[in-house]
């Protein structure tokens, strides 16, 4: 349960990084940096970062940036997917 919380929690915030972060933007502000932005998708919390590109049309078309979100999420994925199942955590020794 603490787990999906944090989980959870993660895609929150990265979700509202990438909000907070197209507002700078346009204001012509000091930004976050793309290195946060990303840690945040890679840490667990690509599905709100994915989320919050697409609703806030922010860092779209930046590449390597796109690409490398959508390759945080494929390990998030895989993660999870490790977590989750006790045969794929006993061959790796978790």
């Amino acid at each position: 349960m603490a787990l999906m919380l944090a989980i959870l929690g993660i895609n929150v915030v990265a979700f509202f990084a990438f909000g907070w972060d197209k507002r700078r933007a346009e204001r012509r502000m000091r930004r976050i940096p793309e290195n946060t932005l990303l840690g945040l998708a890679l840490f667990g919390g690509a599905a709100g970062a994915l989320l919050g590109q697409r609703l806030f049309r922010h860092k779209t078309r930046k590449q390597p940036f796109a690409a490398l979100l959508w390759c945080a999420m494929v390990i998030n994925v895989a993660a999870l997917v490790i977590w989750l199942s006790p045969e794929m955590r006993a061959q790796l020794g978790f």
